[in-house]
């Protein structure tokens, strides 16, 4: 297969996923009992973050991380790692299976602090930055953390509730302003110093305990949209299959196209990602920071996302991927400006957390013609990735998320708990070694979500023939008018597809007699225009007439979205003026 053909594709999905995972192979599988189930897993994955935080310091002087004029290498990364976590071991008492939170906004820190507490082989807590402060003190006392690390704003609004937390024993702060009140919070730089002089640190080693695939490494707590927050547990293997599974897609697309995957180069040109999404949800914490620290990618981070600034940083940092949410490929493909500047150096534009207007993919194609477009499913439960669609499979398919990966079994369920056929829709359910423990003090949600192994998702879905996964919405944001079920992604996909439209979300609004009715909440396009009627009219003339929103709201502001990039519909619905 080294000379590439006309004809695509020139092998199957199943054929594909049989040579890359063939012995001997990158992505060659094992099975493996973990908790009473034989599961399918990557022979070659890392045993423990432990040893991808050890295998980064190959990367050298290399630029690990950038924020503004700081510059971390993998180097300065590495000690500063090992610096703090025997910090947290000597002077703290940290070890293993106690928890540690990271409440802070993407800094290059925030690296330091994860890395450097899962090497103790304690648990990290990742926290929400956007957080209040009873927000945080529910979480912090929820997963009994014994230390928070803090920037200066998270620090503020601790503080306050510091007496409710009783487990708490110390707060680190970074970033704090000169002169500022610290609350009792010891200074990150007095133990570390500043970013940039990270690679001056001594040449100390990691602490030396031994870690488990299946010691417990984290805790996320769910966007906490409705209810409470849930803390999703998770172990070394779960993180490390993720970055393994995100190298399955591009190699298979090239036995796709009837080529062969290039061989890893140690001295090719490593890649560099515009990170905009959080490192405290899962896509920005597995998918992103862990897969490039063990490859020796560059992370660009932002303050905030801003299309004007990440455009300028996309040419000065030669980035060669981006994306995080649709919304945001959006963004810089419809950008005014976006001739002004040199993006030859983009190779991918990859999105998930969101579903994506099938016309995005034609868009990116024809702004990057040479770019690799992608589109990931996953969810905090499940570590991120659970499939993937990228490549001319993208192209092909554009509404679809993609195959699982080899080591995950993906199946459709009926209401009655039956497995239904190909083509059948119904609840989507995940088994595999990315599928956490459970929900962290809270069996009975875990017993809820997670039966004989398999995660119930909470999402409707079906899957085709070959294995393809259509997401056509949550379980219970589906809407029911007069008996007709209506999947909001379908009719979204519609209003996407209308010229003028860069972001919509539908919605029910309560009906006397139907029960509910979809309406939709559209944002518009700069410099065009789109009417109520016109985009009815445009909806209509693709789907079922129960399908058109009765009532269409159109905007220029972005729609309100977590940090996670999921569309807030319960407040968009509560917005809505219904009177």
């Amino acid at each position: 297969m080294s000379e590439a053909t006309t004809a695509w594709p020139v092998m199957s999905i199943a054929k594909a996923h049989a040579l890359l995972t063939a012995p001997g192979s990158a992505f060659e599988m094992e099975t493996v009992e973990i908790d009473g189930h034989a599961l399918r897993t990557w022979k070659n994955a890392p045993r423990s973050l432990a040893q991808i935080l050890l295998a980064s310091r190959l990367h050298g002087g290399r630029d690990c991380i950038v924020l503004g004029e700081d510059r971390m290498s993998f180097e300065g990364h590495y000690r500063a790692a090992c610096t703090l976590a025997r910090v947290l071991r000597e002077d703290h008492g940290i070890t293993r299976g106690d928890r540690v939170a990271i409440a802070m906004r993407n800094l290059p820190e925030w690296s330091v602090a994860f890395w450097a507490v899962a090497a103790c082989g304690a648990i990290v807590v990742p926290l929400n930055a956007w957080f209040t402060g009873p927000e945080l003190e529910f979480t912090l006392a929820d997963c009994g953390a014994r230390v928070a690390i803090v920037d200066h704003e998270r620090l503020l609004r601790i503080a306050p509730h510091r007496s409710a937390l009783p487990a708490l024993e110390t707060l680190m702060v970074a970033r704090a302003p000169t002169g500022a009140e610290l609350h009792g919070a010891l200074l990150w730089e007095d133990a570390l110093g500043a970013v940039n002089g990270y690679g001056g640190l001594p040449d100390t080693t990691l602490p030396s305990i031994e870690i488990t695939p299946e010691d417990d490494a984290t805790i996320f707590y769910t966007s906490g949209t409705t209810g409470k927050p849930k803390g999703a547990l998770g172990t070394h293997r779960n993180i490390c299959t993720n970055v393994v599974s995100a190298g399955v897609s591009w190699a298979r697309a090239f036995l796709r196209r009837g080529e062969r995957p290039p061989a890893p180069d140690p001295d090719a040109p490593r890649k560099a990602v515009l990170l905009t999404v959080p490192f405290f949800h899962v896509t920005g914490c597995h998918s992103v920071l862990a897969t490039s620290v063990l490859a020796g990618n560059k992370i660009v981070l932002m303050h905030r996302w801003d299309a004007d600034q990440a455009l300028a940083l996309i040419e000065r940092e030669r980035i060669t991927g981006f994306g995080g949410v649709p919304t945001i490929a959006w963004q810089i493909v419809e950008h005014p400006r976006l001739a002004e500047f040199d993006l030859s150096c983009v190779e991918t534009v990859s999105y998930g957390g969101a579903p994506a207007a099938p016309d995005l993919v034609a868009r990116i194609a024809e702004v990057f013609p040479a770019t690799q477009p992608g589109n990931g499913y996953g969810l905090t439960e499940t570590s991120a990735i659970t499939s993937y669609n990228s490549s001319d499979d993208y192209r092909a398919r554009p509404a679809s998320a993609g195959p699982a990966v080899p080591v995950c079994d993906v199946r459709v369920m009926g209401p009655n708990g039956e497995e239904l056929a190909a083509g059948e829709v119904g609840e989507l359910w995940i088994r595999g070694p990315n599928v956490v423990k459970g929900y962290w003090n809270r069996p009975e949600a875990t017993a809820a979500t997670i039966t004989d192994g398999w995660l119930h998702s909470g999402d409707i879905a079906r899957i085709d023939e070959e294995g393809f996964i259509y997401i056509l919405d949550r379980a219970k944001d589906m809407l029911i008018r007069g008996g007709e079920n209506i999947y909001c992604v379908e009719v979204e996909d519609a209003l996407f597809s209308h010229p003028a439209v860069v972001d919509a979300a539908v919605i029910g609004l309560p009906h006397p007699r139907l029960g509910e009715e979809p309406a939709a909440v559209v944002q518009i396009k700069d410099g065009v225009d789109a009417t109520e009627d016109e985009l009815r009219t445009h909806v209509a003339g693709l789907l079922a007439a129960f399908k058109v929103p009765v009532r269409i709201r159109t905007q220029r502001e972005p729609l309100l979205r977590n940090a996670n990039g999921k569309i807030l519909k319960r407040e968009i619905r509560a917005a809505w003026d219904i009177a």
